[in-house]
């Protein structure tokens, strides 16, 4: 097997034994699991750089990571499912995102049980570290990676770390920054600091032609003459809003990769061996994961690692969220797994899940082939937000990108996106103010679709174990109209006051030269794009400027605000016109009749009042409830979601309005 051992850290009772419904108590389980793989097994074929790694006096090659495990007590409770999610950078995400658990602003390693909701249904769940550059720490989970030695690699390559800052900065760590401080990972330092080859570029738009940086203008940094090098330094500082780009040879040559067979492992592991702690209470494996973590799980699926060296299918069902079209640097020759908006591996065609024919490139592809070819292809449902579609990229997943015509879905897929919203689950109070670090125009987008989540992981699970149909897909299209482009729905936002983003720097896909030898998993950067950009859509908008493609949360249905999947930086934190990451916008309505601007009816015009509002919202969740994409249970909550938003609308009217003179001057 290649779990080859499981060592405890620690074991019990999970809250001090509190109890959640029927189910009863949780154990909490703490372990280092130890992994052992034979690079030459076919199950193993496609993970760069794994044939160069140091094998043990069986010819295999061993690393460990950390994984956390939440398990019923009492077995007997347990519905038989496991949630095997991908932490994010380290961090678990599940009880946040299926409980409503908060965010940890000062990281620790009590997991929040939020409303209970996983437990209450039965539900096991397992954290499996799998990144490599995950700092080791009681509350992020990591994997340490098998190393290359360098006298084991051929041609000199290099890696590429990105740098937009929000501030005028004179230095940075050596690591991903487009997360801020929620990244926070292990530098990575120059294999020489005083590398003459290596280079710095600068570009004021993602697109634009990088300008070299004298060399004698920067450096790399250490802490003292006996420490690797860990930061940068520009002389003159780093720019707010310029787009840096450093290259160089990094000292170390992890096997990237294996953090994908650390995942698949652990699920066999959990589902097969007797030794697990899971024997007995799994019999179905749902592998989940969000945002980086969902493009992780489409990498391994576009490589076909859903079986075991035993030849076994790991898992039943795949749940990747607002994982868009895209995928990242997670089997590449010094990958960093945190990068997302910068063009490279994550960024190459195929897309969508059934096979096409690039144009561009003549690549026939899909993204479900290796999977079908094995013939352990999974149930799978994908779940989105606006925002992945506006950073220019969802839509490709069901979008033909020789015509740009809808396609249809295989038969084992559904496909969701959450009308209005962000990347991340909006909250209050109103701010634009990002826990990256960034600042945006408008109000960051406040809707909470999180009640959607959790019903359709209900119905999934359902699937996967019983084959009861999901409810029916429901993502924007051309041939119903509920499809269009961006440049189409920024025209319909013109009369209200809202930021918009400049059309020209609106982030497209294209297909992209990475070099002769990219196909083995080791780019040549930057990364050439070559040929046209790749089609785009968004969804269509309501008179009142909010999304009719998707399933709308009830506050969408009946608003009191405009809900956008963008916002742009704000005009102090440079980059003119691009939008944020991740990020969306809310526009609240008046609230009362005013002088203000505003061709949107006012809140008192709309309903007779809070009561009205709230009956009005509850209408719409039976509603949900009836279409299967809302539970029962969470009628109430969608009442005391809008309710709030309700009275923050109420208090906030008079910074609506400054926030409107400030986008009204700023637009002049």
């Amino acid at each position: 097997m290649p779990v080859i051992g499981f060592d405890l850290v620690r074991s019990e009772p999970y809250l001090d034994g509190a109890t959640f419904g029927e189910t009863g108590a949780y154990q909490r389980i703490d372990a280092v699991a130890r992994y052992a793989v034979d690079p030459s097994h076919p199950a193993n074929f496609g993970i760069t750089d794994l044939h160069l790694a140091e094998t043990n006096e069986n010819g295999q090659v061993c690393f460990d990571g950390d994984v956390t495990l939440l398990l019923p007590v009492n077995k007997a409770k347990a519905n038989g499912a496991l949630l095997l999610e991908a932490p994010n950078r380290g961090y678990p995400l599940a009880l946040g995102s299926f409980n409503r658990a908060p965010f940890d602003q000062i990281p620790s390693d009590v997991i929040e049980p939020g409303d209970g909701f996983l437990m209450r249904h039965g539900w096991s769940i397992a954290f499996v570290g799998w990144q490599w550059d995950v700092p080791r720490c009681s509350h992020r989970l990591g994997l340490r990676a098998p190393m290359v030695s360098p006298s084991r690699l051929d041609a000199p390559s290099e890696m590429q770390l990105r740098i937009q800052p929000d501030v005028p900065t004179d230095v940075f760590e050596l690591t991903d920054q487009h997360v801020g401080a929620v990244g926070n990972h292990t530098p990575i330092p120059p294999f020489q600091s005083d590398d003459p080859s290596a280079r710095l570029m600068v570009r004021d738009y993602l697109w634009d032609e990088p300008e070299p940086i004298e060399r004698s203008r920067w450096c790399f940094l250490a802490a003292d003459d006996s420490s690797p090098a860990t930061q940068v330094n520009l002389d003159g500082g780093f720019e707010a809003g310029r787009i840096y780009d450093l290259f160089y040879t990094p000292s170390q040559c992890p096997v990237v990769g294996s953090g994908l067979l650390a995942f698949r492992d652990f699920g066999s592991f959990a589902r097969y061996d007797s030794d697990s702690p899971t024997h007995d209470v799994v019999t179905h494996t749902i592998a989940h994961g969000v945002s980086q973590c969902g493009r992780f799980l489409r990498t391994l699926m576009h490589l076909g690692l859903n079986i075991d060296e035993a030849d076994r299918q790991v898992f039943d069902g795949m749940f990747p969220h607002v994982a868009g079209a895209r995928r990242g640097e997670f089997n590449h020759r010094y990958g960093q797994p945190s990068v997302q908006p910068t063009p490279g591996f994550g960024h190459l065609f195929p897309f969508a899940d059934e096979p096409q024919t690039d144009p561009q490139t003549g690549q026939t592809a899909g993204l479900l082939d290796s999977l079908r070819e094995r013939k352990v292809l999974p149930k799978i449902m994908y779940t989105d937000t606006s925002s992945e579609y506006w950073r220019g990229d969802a839509s490709l997943t069901h979008l033909s990108v020789v015509s740009g015509q809808d396609i249809e879905l295989p038969a084992e897929v559904r496909r969701y996106l959450f009308s209005s919203t962000q990347h991340g689950s909006g909250d209050l109070p109103f701010t634009n103010q990002s826990m990256f670090g960034s600042h945006g125009t408008n109000w960051f987008n406040v809707i909470d679709y999180r009640p959607l989540f959790r019903a359709l992981l209900t119905h999934f699970m359902s699937w996967v174990m019983t084959g009861v149909e999901p409810p029916a897909s429901a993502f924007p299209r051309l041939r119903d109209q509920t499809g269009t482009d961006r440049a189409e729905v920024l025209r319909s936002l013109l009369s209200i006051p809202i930021g918009q983003p400049d059309q020209a720097r609106l982030p497209v896909l294209w297909p992209l030269d990475l070099g002769p030898r990219s196909a083995q998993g080791i780019g040549d950067f930057p990364a050439e794009p070559v040929g046209e950009p790749y089609p785009c859509l968004v969804s269509a908008l309501d008179s009142e400027g909010n999304e009719i493609g998707g399933i709308p949360m009830p506050d969408v249905t009946v608003p009191i605000a405009t809900h956008t999947g963008f916002n742009l930086r704000r005009s102090d934190s440079g980059g003119a016109g691009q939008i944020l990451e991740y990020l969306g916008s809310s526009i609240a309505f008046p609230f009362g009749v005013s002088a203000r601007k505003d061709p949107r009816k006012a809140v008192c015009e709309r309903y007779l009042g809070r009561e009205d509002y709230m009956n009005s919202i509850r209408e719409v969740a039976r509603k949900l409830v009836s279409q299967k994409y809302l539970l029962e249970e969470d009628i109430e909550t969608c009442v005391d979601i809008a309710a709030a938003r309700y009275d923050a609308v109420a208090q906030t009217e008079e910074a609506e309005i400054d926030l409107f003179e400030r986008l009204t001057v700023e637009g002049n």
